[in-house]
């Protein structure tokens, strides 16, 4: 039988008691129908997943007593930083999905030129709470103990002024230069366009100003959605624990 695997707010140690959230609480007993002295694991996020027992089920809440946790890492050798152009609809709820899937260490939403979803104030917190939890409920599936860092959305412009570690590379179809000709990087950085790309003059600031190599994935132009998955795959295969 599965054992359900949850995200939970809260410091984790063998003994402590713990309510779950209306949410939680509903999937666990309404969705699940579990009973009392049924298990579950939970994480925090502090590397480790704790084995819990259900001791207590009502109209309002489900309770549970943690008991001992394990540090298990699941996460890559290589650190992989995606800067993404935010996307409308479900493409970048997708992207944000399977990124975390794949390993990835941290997230940053940019807007660019070509992005058409322009959030701000309340609708951008709102949007930023809801991809934090499609990358929560993504570590819950795929079994990681540590999310990825989900960084403020911001203008493309600022991001490139960071420093960056590590090999950065921005995707790019007319680019002849394939991950094959690159030296093993310590870390990988990716950044990718909304729909549409990046515009030529933000291509030619991330490799003239801010030092970014131009990568192509082959032939074929991919989709917004599809290119970073692409590109996420390929470099965990080559450096990373893929393949």
């Amino acid at each position: 039988m599965r054992v359900p695997r949850l995200y939970v707010e809260a410091q984790l140690h063998a003994g402590s008691g713990l309510t779950l959230d209306e949410s939680q609480s509903h999937y666990l007993g309404k969705v699940l129908r579990m009973e009392p002295g049924r298990e579950l694991q939970v994480f925090n996020g502090d590397g480790r997943e704790y084995r819990a027992v259900i001791s207590k089920i009502d109209k309002r809440a489900v309770q549970v007593d943690v008991q001992e946790g394990v540090e298990i890492s699941r996460e890559s050798p290589l650190p992989t930083h995606l800067a993404i152009g935010i996307s409308r609809g479900e493409r970048m709820d997708w992207v944000l999905q399977k990124a975390t899937e794949l390993g990835v260490s941290r997230i940053t939403p940019l807007f660019t030129e070509r992005t058409e979803v322009r959030l701000q104030g309340e609708r951008l917190e709102k949007k930023m709470q809801h991809w934090r939890q499609i990358t929560l409920s993504a570590c819950e599936q795929c079994q990681r103990n540590v999310p990825p860092q989900l960084l403020s959305a911001q203008e493309l412009g600022l991001f490139l002024r960071e420093n960056q570690p590590g090999l950065k590379l921005v995707l790019h179809h007319r680019s002849d230069q394939s991950l094959r000709q690159l030296a093993a990087p310590t870390s990988v950085t990716l950044l990718v366009g909304p729909e549409g790309g990046l515009s030529e003059r933000e291509i030619e600031l991330a490799i003239g100003q801010s030092a970014y190599a131009p990568l192509t994935l082959g032939p074929r132009v991919l989709r917004t959605e599809t290119a970073p998955v692409a590109a996420l795959v390929a470099v965990q295969m080559l450096w990373g624990d893929l393949g």
